[in-house]
């Protein structure tokens, strides 16, 4: 097992969910609401910066999505991606649990806990439906920028604009999580459970699907 990989993986996890989470409970402790402009920028550069400060130790997975995703393509093994998924679970919640000592408990609960959800009037199967299709897209971007053995220079950043765009999209309809681990450290820490079927199932069908068509067809192995 490479420690190096796991650690990386754990403060990478770490650092998306405490700025994701935080720049929720900030943005309503000052302005009274969250505003989707600001959530979106500051998930795409936190992602875009821990995918340039420890990609080239552990590939910057922070998703089990994407580790799933590179399990099936047979770009990491299954020992490796138990590993990365444990750890990348486990920084989310610990980064969640710190979040509660650094806010107001009404302001955590007001955004419940920057945990995604449906909005109202988004039914399962829909909010499922988008889940998929964002972590579709984000996985590809992964696959043609870090993966690819063609790909341009700059791929944190090009990871980050997908992050971002991603959000942009789905934001007001599902929280656009694209990422199991994002969605379970703050349920856990008081966001609650409700819908964490689709908030796994969504991420990893999507993540999959982009794996096995820029695999499969794009790909030079």
């Amino acid at each position: 097992m490479n420690v190096k990989a796991l650690i990386a993986e754990f403060i990478g996890t770490f650092a998306l969910v405490f700025v994701a989470v935080s720049v929720s409970a900030t943005d309503y402790a000052v302005n009274g609401a969250t505003g989707l402009l600001g959530i979106a920028f500051a998930n795409g550069l936190i992602i875009a910066t821990m995918v340039a400060a420890v990609g080239a130790i552990s590939g910057a997975h922070f998703n089990p999505a994407v580790t799933v995703s590179m399990l099936c393509t047979r770009m990491i093994d299954s020992r490796h991606a138990v590993g990365y998924i444990l750890s990348q679970c486990a920084a989310a919640v610990a980064a969640a649990c710190l979040v509660k000592f650094c806010y107001p408990a009404d302001v955590l609960v007001a955004v419940r806990m920057g945990t995604p959800a449906l909005a109202q009037g988004v039914a399962p199967a829909m909010g499922l439906l988008i889940e998929i299709a964002l972590t579709f897209i984000l996985v590809f971007v992964i696959f043609g920028v870090a993966v690819d053995k063609r790909a341009p220079q700059g791929a944190p950043l090009y990871i980050g604009f997908a992050v971002l765009l991603d959000i942009l999209v789905g934001g007001p309809l599902t929280g656009a999580a694209m990422n199991p681990a994002r969605y379970l450290g703050p349920a856990i820490m008081g966001g609650g459970l409700q819908d964490v079927w689709l908030y796994w199932l969504g991420p990893l069908l999507g993540g999959m699907a982009a794996a096995f068509v820029y695999s499969g067809a794009l790909l030079e192995h």
